[in-house]
C-alpha cells in the first residue's frame, strides 16, 4: 500500500501557470490581516479552516495516492487544518493516525477542529512517524518565531515522506529561511495567496511542488492589507508594443559599453537589447572595435568619445559593466549620471564602487550577483529580501540581485521575486543578456521597475524554451519566442 515517492525539484515550471494571475504574496502577518478581514465580510473561522483541510486531502489524493497517514498536528491553527484533513482522509477510506504536539487552546477553531477528531490518537514521536508512509505537517505555519528543534524536529526527520499545511515547521513565510531544523517536503499545501517564503531560497527548494488553494477568502481583502511583495507574473507589467506610427527611433537607441578584452560581454548585451525590441543598437567600443565590426550587421559599433555620445539625446539608454574593466567603469558611470541617462548598471560597475554604494546613485536598474551585492553593500545580514529593499532605498535604483530566486526591488518599496528561471540558466554570460534585455525595455519606455521584473522573467522563459543543453547564445533566439507569448 505504501505509495512511490516522487523526485523533489527547486525548478516547476508548471507553478506560474497554477498561480493563475495572483501574483500578491502575503508575509504571515499580512496573512493574518487577510483572515481577520475575511471574517470580516462573513467568511467565520471554522469555515475556512474546513476549507483548508479539504484543500489539502484534495491535493494529497492528485499527488500522493492513498496509503498510511500519520497527521502531526500543533496547537494552533496550522494544527487545526491537520485536524480536519485527518477527519476527511479517514472518512474517505485512508488510514490515518493522528499525534497532536500540544492541545489547542481551549475555545479556539483549533479546538473546535480537534472536537470533530474520532480516529485514533498516538503518541508524538519518530517511531510513529516511522510506522507511517506519509506524513503531514501541520505543526507550525508560517509565522513561527522559534527554532524548530527537540522531538519535534527529531519526528519530522524520521518521516519518509512529507507533505506540509501551509509551510514545512521551521520555516519563516516572511524569509525562507529556517528557524532551527524544517523538513523537505514532497508537497507544499497554502491557501489564498503564497508567502515570500514559499519562493525565497532555501524555502522554495524545501516546499517541493506548491498547490496554492482557494478557500473562500475574497479577493477584496487585498485592498485592505495592500500586499507590497509580488510573484515575478506577467500580470505585474505590460511589454510595449508597436502601432503603425512607430519607427526606430520611437523604439529607442541603447548604447552598450564595450571593453576591450572581454568583448563577448557587451556583444551578448547588445544583441539581448536588440532582440528585446530596442529600435538602434551601439556599441561604444572602448578599443577591439574590429572584433565588435565582425557581429551582426544590424549592431552599430562607435569608437567616438563618451562625451561625444552623450551630445546625441537620443542615446537615452546605456548598458555600463560587462566587460568593461574596473577603471573604465569608475571612469565613465559618473559621467552617464552627470548627463542624466537611463542607466543599467552590471559586472564591474560594482567592481568600480567597492564598498560605495552612494556611487550608484541614479542609475534605473542595478543587477548585482549575490558576490557583487557583497562587495557593494556588504552581504545581506538577515534575508535576501530585505537586503534587496535596503539597497533599493539606498542607491534610489531598482535593484535585481540575482540568483535562482532573483529579486527585484524598488525604491518605493516593492519587490518581486522571479519564478520562471530553470537551474541550466546558470551559465557565463547569462548575467551581460539579462543586462541587456532590460535595456532594450527601458528604451521603449517601459518603467524601470517593470522593464526589470518583466527582463528577468523573459530571461527565465527564454533559458526554459532553449532546454537543459543551453549555452547563452540560445538565449537570444528563445528570447523573441517567448516575449511574444508573453504579451
Amino acid at each position: 500500500m505504501q505509495a512511490e515517492p516522487k523526485r523533489i525539484s527547486t525548478f516547476d515550471p508548471g507553478l506560474i501557470g497554477r498561480l493563475r494571475g495572483r501574483a500578491e504574496l502575503l508575509t504571515p502577518n499580512e496573512m493574518g490581516q487577510a483572515d481577520q478581514a475575511a471574517m470580516r465580510h462573513g467568511h467565520p473561522g471554522p469555515e475556512l479552516m474546513e476549507a483548508a483541510g479539504r484543500a489539502v486531502v484534495r491535493a494529497m489524493a492528485r499527488h500522493i495516492g492513498r496509503c498510511r497517514v500519520l497527521v502531526l498536528a500543533g496547537p494552533g491553527n496550522n494544527g487545526g487544518d491537520g485536524y480536519i484533513a485527518a477527519r476527511l482522509l479517514a472518512q474517505q477510506g485512508w488510514p490515518v493516525r493522528l499525534a497532536a504536539q500540544a492541545p489547542p487552546k481551549a475555545g479556539s477553531d483549533a479546538a473546535w477542529a480537534a472536537s470533530l477528531w474520532h480516529g485514533p490518537n498516538v503518541p508524538f514521536t519518530p517511531d510513529e512517524a516511522l510506522r507511517s508512509d506519509v506524513v503531514v505537517d501541520a505543526v507550525f505555519g508560517a509565522g513561527l518565531t522559534r527554532p524548530v528543534s527537540g522531538l519535534v524536529a527529531e519526528t519530522l526527520k524520521a518521516a519518509k515522506r512529507v507533505v506540509a499545511v501551509d509551510v514545512p515547521s521551521g520555516l519563516d513565510g516572511a524569509t525562507g529561511l529556517t528557524l532551527g531544523y524544517a523538513p523537505s517536503a514532497e508537497l507544499t499545501v497554502t491557501f489564498f495567496r503564497l508567502k515570500p517564503g514559499h519562493l525565497l531560497l532555501p524555502g522554495r527548494d524545501l516546499c517541493g511542488r506548491i498547490e496554492l488553494a482557494d478557500i473562500g477568502i475574497p479577493g477584496a481583502v487585498l485592498d485592505e492589507v495592500r500586499p507590497r511583495t509580488f510573484a515575478n507574473l506577467p500580470t505585474l507589467w505590460q511589454l510595449p508594443g508597436l502601432t503603425a506610427e512607430s519607427h526606430k527611433y520611437t523604439r529607442g537607441h541603447v548604447t552598450v559599453i564595450g571593453g576591450a578584452e572581454m568583448t563577448g560581454a557587451a556583444r551578448l548585451a547588445a544583441e539581448a537589447a536588440r532582440r528585446a525590441g530596442a529600435g538602434m543598437v551601439t556599441i561604444a567600443a572602448r578599443g577591439a572595435a574590429e572584433t565588435y565590426r565582425s557581429g551582426e550587421p544590424g549592431l552599430l559599433v562607435s569608437q567616438s568619445d563618451i562625451a561625444a555620445l552623450l551630445n546625441d539625446d537620443r542615446r537615452k539608454v546605456w548598458v555600463c559593466g560587462p566587460g568593461l574593466g574596473p577603471d573604465e567603469a569608475r571612469a565613465i558611470f559618473p559621467a552617464l549620471i552627470a548627463a542624466n541617462r537611463t542607466i543599467v548598471g552590471d559586472a564591474d560597475v560594482f567592481s568600480a564602487f567597492t564598498g560605495n554604494p552612494d556611487a550608484l546613485h541614479g542609475a534605473a536598474v542595478l543587477t548585482p550577483h549575490a558576490g557583487e551585492f557583497a562587495r557593494v553593500f556588504g552581504a545581506p545580514a538577515t534575508d535576501r529580501l530585505s537586503a534587496a529593499r535596503e539597497a533599493a532605498a539606498r542607491t534610489r535604483s531598482v535593484v535585481l540581485l540575482k540568483g535562482a530566486d532573483t529579486i527585484i526591488a524598488a525604491p518605493d518599496g516593492r519587490a518581486a521575486i522571479n519564478l520562471s528561471a530553470p537551474p541550466w540558466l546558470a551559465t557565463a554570460g547569462a548575467g551581460d543578456v539579462l543586462s541587456g534585455i532590460i535595456a532594450g525595455l527601458l528604451a521603449q519606455g517601459m518603467p524601470a521597475w517593470d522593464a526589470a521584473a518583466a527582463g528577468a522573467y523573459l530571461h527565465g522563459r527564454a533559458a526554459e524554451v532553449a532546454g537543459a543543453g543551453l549555452v547563452v547564445e540560445d538565449l537570444l533566439p528563445a528570447l523573441v519566442r517567448v516575449r511574444e507569448s508573453a504579451k
